[in-house]
């Protein structure tokens, strides 16, 4: 782990809640610290190598994009075949995120999560459909959690 000076924390302070949603967020950061744009993505590129910063990626509002359905599917697979089954669903366009987690058996027999968005209800259950053809046999039982409000996405947070 690197020691992180103060020009570290700053730059993490000012990213925290997200870059600025401009065509260079890095110069907007750079600016407000009195920084040039190559030090901020030198400092940050070194913070993400050591996992002082996991990772930098888009988290869209999907609701502001007009996806107001929303729903966690949550599949029991058989465990030897999730990697395989998990990479197929993942990479379906409608799927935002798709991962792998532990059953509490006997109440949550669920392996597989997969998270769909659709304009509609219906659209939604189409998804849901085709999952549940692509898992065929393998699709041992399912469920959809749907969304009833936005939870604010956030990450580290330093004072």
């Amino acid at each position: 782990m690197p020691n992180l000076d103060e020009t570290d924390l700053k730059i993490m302070r000012a990213t925290q809640a997200g870059l600025p949603l401009t065509a260079r967020p890095y110069h907007a950061v750079a600016e407000q610290l009195e920084l040039s744009a190559v030090e901020v993505i030198e400092r940050m590129r070194r913070l993400q190598e050591f996992s002082v910063i996991r990772r930098i990626g888009a988290v869209p509002n999907h609701y502001k994009l007009g996806y107001r359905f929303n729903g966690m599917t949550v599949w029991n697979v058989p465990e030897e075949k999730i990697d395989a089954l998990g990479q197929k669903i993942g990479r379906l366009d409608f799927v935002s995120h798709c991962y792998h987690r532990p059953r509490h058996l006997p109440l949550w027999p669920y392996n597989l999560f997969a998270m769909v968005h659709g304009k509609s209800q219906e659209a939604v259950d189409r998804q849901i459909e085709q999952i549940a053809e692509i898992l065929g046999d393998d699709n041992l039982g399912s469920e959809v959690l749907y969304s009833t409000r936005i939870l604010k996405k956030t990450g580290f947070r330093s004072r």
